[in-house]
């Protein structure tokens, strides 16, 4: 898993470097970095991710068997994208199959990293495709054959190979490399030992803590489950021992954690795909999100400073469940 991650991380910088068309060697196309981008991805995420949760019983069977028959699963797009491209509309059986396995691989990958309701809504939407005559009057379409679902979803830069898996090729990336980096590095304790310098000698002190630490991990992270695992472990303890109730503090910050998605300069994922989809500048991204990430951080401290500390918390036992 190491070795992967690193390899990954090498090409994405190769691939984001000018190094490739100073030598003249390593020069991908779109679609071909892509489908190096999807292998990598779905290699690491089948060594990650365990079939069950019982990672004992299911680890090395996902290790050995389902990681290496995921990783060249994108190959076609890589080594015969020429071919592809001379013939567009026109799949052979070997691209059928080849795309309905790669679909499919996909949607495993997708539980085992995120669950069963992300596979369930992608379902619904390949259920609509092939069910659209069959639908209310409104939202009706003429249905698609299988032929025509794999060859969009998987041979074209419409579907799997789309603008959304080219911002993650192109951005989003670097930004968690960067911001992963950096907080390997230390940022982000410095970053909770500013914020207790500036804010835990206050009423209700460790839940400003928490907010502000927060915003200024979501600066660089963009993330708001990285955010919460990061300031978290440190925030809530402190939290729990001024006298909020494990719930309560948990809430306080994943609530302040979520900003990390909006806070500028770097955001989550949405940021980047506003760009492409929409075709605004990014500097115009943060400018606008960077008013209601503020609003966002002046008013969570308002509701971190209403627990109190223990004495208020003892005279109340029952009120930050029942505020939570």
């Amino acid at each position: 898993m190491l070795w992967t991650a690193v390899a990954w991380s090498l090409f994405q910088l190769w691939y984001a470097s000018p190094l490739p068309f100073v030598f003249g060697f390593g020069v991908l196309n779109d679609t071909e970095a892509r489908a190096i981008h999807l292998g990598f991805a779905l290699f690491l995420t089948f060594l990650a991710y365990p079939a069950l949760k019982d990672r004992r019983a299911t680890g090395c069977r996902s290790l050995i068997g389902c990681s290496p028959r995921s990783a060249p699963l994108p190959a076609p797009s890589f080594f015969f994208y020429d071919v592809l491209s001379g013939r567009p509309g026109q799949p052979t059986a070997l691209d059928l199959v080849s795309g309905t396995t790669g679909i499919l691989i996909l949607l495993e990958a997708t539980r085992r990293a995120l669950g069963l309701p992300m596979v369930f809504v992608a379902g619904t939407f390949i259920f609509y495709t092939f069910a659209g005559q069959y639908m209310p009057e409104v939202i009706q379409h003429r249905g698609a054959s299988l032929v025509k679902f794999i060859n969009h979803q998987w041979l074209t830069t419409e579907g799997v190979f789309g603008i959304a898996l080219g911002v993650s090729t192109s951005f989003v990336f670097l930004f968690v490399l960067f911001g992963t980096l950096l907080e390997k590095a230390g940022a982000g304790n410095w970053m909770m030992q500013i914020s207790i310098a500036l804010l835990g000698h206050l009423r209700g002190g460790p839940a400003k803590v928490a907010v502000v630490s927060s915003a200024l991990n979501g600066v660089v992270s963009g993330s708001s489950v990285s955010n919460v695992v990061s300031g978290g472990i440190f925030t809530i303890p402190l939290m729990k021992r001024t006298g909020l109730s494990g719930v309560k503090a948990g809430a306080i910050e994943a609530s302040a954690s979520i900003n990390g998605q909006i806070m500028p300069p770097v955001m989550g994922a949405a940021a980047f795909l506003m760009v492409e989809y929409v075709g605004i500048p990014y500097a115009e991204i943060v400018k606008h999100a960077l008013l209601p990430a503020v609003f966002f951080l002046h008013r969570a401290p308002l509701h971190g400073a209403s627990g109190g500390g223990k004495a208020e918390h003892a005279a109340d036992p029952a009120a930050p469940d029942s505020e939570a």
